[in-house]
């Protein structure tokens, strides 16, 4: 259901930042018991906050740091049913207890980012969100080269 959503939502026309800005508040609004919901945009060395639903959160995440910079890394999803066993958590809002981290890679195998979303509960994703979730990014990583192909600017 969300990504027929997000598939209508993204036009291609319009800028990278308006297609992720529409797609993390539509992530936020639609999936349940979650806090925060955004993207971390991959500038060539580090994770950059990019759009996102929630609090303020942290601005820069370096490579291979916390859930975000490890599942960019490794360029893998991670699904962390309690943060705070994750070693080397980055706790940007302490309420958060279980987060899912999926990375956008885009075909050419060039990082984009990461999609990162966190719930106050421990254990609150499970192996569906997480292919549901995949589909969400195959998604993007489809809508960000046809906007990439019309203006190759990039936001970082």
């Amino acid at each position: 259901m969300i990504e027929n959503n997000l598939d209508s939502l993204i036009n291609i026309d319009e800028p990278l930042i308006t297609a992720l800005s529409n797609a993390a508040a539509l992530l936020y609004h639609s999936l349940e018991r979650i806090n925060w919901c955004g993207f971390y945009l991959f500038d060539g060395t580090k994770l950059v906050l990019g759009p996102f639903g929630g609090k303020p959160a942290c601005t820069v995440i370096e490579i291979g740091k916390g859930v975000c910079g490890t599942a960019a890394l490794e360029r893998k999803i991670i699904r962390v049913a309690n943060v705070y066993e994750f070693p080397g958590h980055i706790a940007c809002d302490p309420v958060s207890q279980s987060e899912i981290v999926l990375p956008i890679v885009l075909s050419d195998d060039t990082l984009f980012g990461v999609l990162d979303i966190d719930a106050p509960m421990k254990d609150r994703f499970s192996e569906t969100d997480e292919r549901e979730l995949a589909d969400v990014v195959k998604i993007l990583v489809a809508k960000i080269h046809a906007i990439l192909e019309k203006n190759p600017v990039r936001l970082v």
